[in-house]
């Protein structure tokens, strides 16, 4: 084996265990893009600088003074194309949008993959720390600061006997809950009243209170709470 066929070797084995490693943080929280596609994304990046590293071992039916080598314009490239992949695995799911984080995922690792085809090492490996660090730490961090609890949330009922909007509005603020972007409609062909909104809370236990409480409420023929987020 040559010394740039080994070099070959060791940038894509590099970019296997970097995209894997990504994945699998991924893959172990039920994202639909995990292990094996940012394993593929990272070693496709990689393959396609390859080409462009080393072009003049391909293109020996052109004068080498003719050849005009532009790494860039391939990263480029990869970095657009990335971008119908990562879009691919964001979906809206009622009234949220998920996978935002993964398609950023996608995005840096076809990064990071770039950056081993070009035989950058040292950021690639410190992109990919960086990465598992937002991915797993940051998700720690994040649950322990005090912030909003935001929900989605739609509550049906019978056409004969509504709740007022005011007494709703009573209801979820009796349970701690704010509530903005209020919106009704009728479905199953008029006979259901829908309400629909936002509410927020700083205490993620006042959703189990608030749901025991319209379990009790025979009005209520239906209703969801939905977290936001990703």
């Amino acid at each position: 084996m040559t010394h740039d066929e080994l070099v070959i070797v060791v940038r894509l084995a590099v970019a296997l265990a970097i995209g894997g490693f990504i994945g699998l943080e991924r893959s172990l929280h039920g994202r639909p893009a995990g292990f094996r596609t940012h394993s593929l994304v990272c070693v496709a990046s990689s393959l396609l600088m390859l080409v462009t590293v080393y072009q003049l071992h391909w293109m020996t039916e052109v004068p080498l003074d003719t050849i005009r080598a532009d790494p860039t314009r391939m990263a480029q490239g990869i970095m657009t194309g990335i971008g119908f992949l990562g879009a691919g695995v964001i979906f809206k799911e009622g009234l949220n949008v998920r996978g935002l984080t993964t398609a950023a995922s996608i995005w840096i690792t076809a990064a990071i993959g770039i950056l081993v085809g070009i035989g950058f090492y040292f950021p690639a490996v410190l992109g990919a720390l960086i990465v598992i660090a937002v991915l797993h730490v940051f998700r720690k961090i994040e649950s322990m600061l005090p912030s909003e609890y935001y929900a989605h949330h739609v509550i049906g009922f019978d056409r004969k006997s509504v709740m007022s909007e005011e007494q709703l509005r009573k209801l979820i603020g009796k349970y701690g809950f704010s509530l903005a972007n209020l919106s009704s409609r009728l479905s199953e062909g008029g006979k259901l009243f829908e309400y629909r909104m936002t509410i927020s809370s700083r205490d993620p236990r006042a959703v189990e209170a608030l749901s025991k409480h319209l379990l009790g409420l025979r009005q209520v023929k239906e209703f969801r709470i939905t977290p936001a987020g990703d």
